[in-house]
């Protein structure tokens, strides 16, 4: 494997594991809405969830972006 294979998959591997934390963020912003008695809880839960949603939109396709190869001449 090319050094520059081993950066890329580094990379994939980090951007892939910033998925699985939102993801598991966003399944306990369920848990924590679903269990909650309160509005307020409840509310909290949902802050959590679309913030994790966010997250997984944003973040990889911001480090894919800040990782481009750069054009060659």
């Amino acid at each position: 494997m090319t050094p520059e294979d081993a950066l890329a998959r580094k990379r994939y591997y980090m951007m892939m594991g910033v998925n699985l934390i939102a993801v598991a963020g966003a399944v306990f912003g369920l848990v924590v809405a679903g269990r909650s008695h309160s509005t307020t809880v409840t509310v909290l839960g949902g802050a959590i969830v679309l913030s994790a949603l966010y997250v997984m939109a944003v973040v990889p396709a911001a480090m894919a972006r800040r990782w481009r190869t750069p054009p060659e001449a």
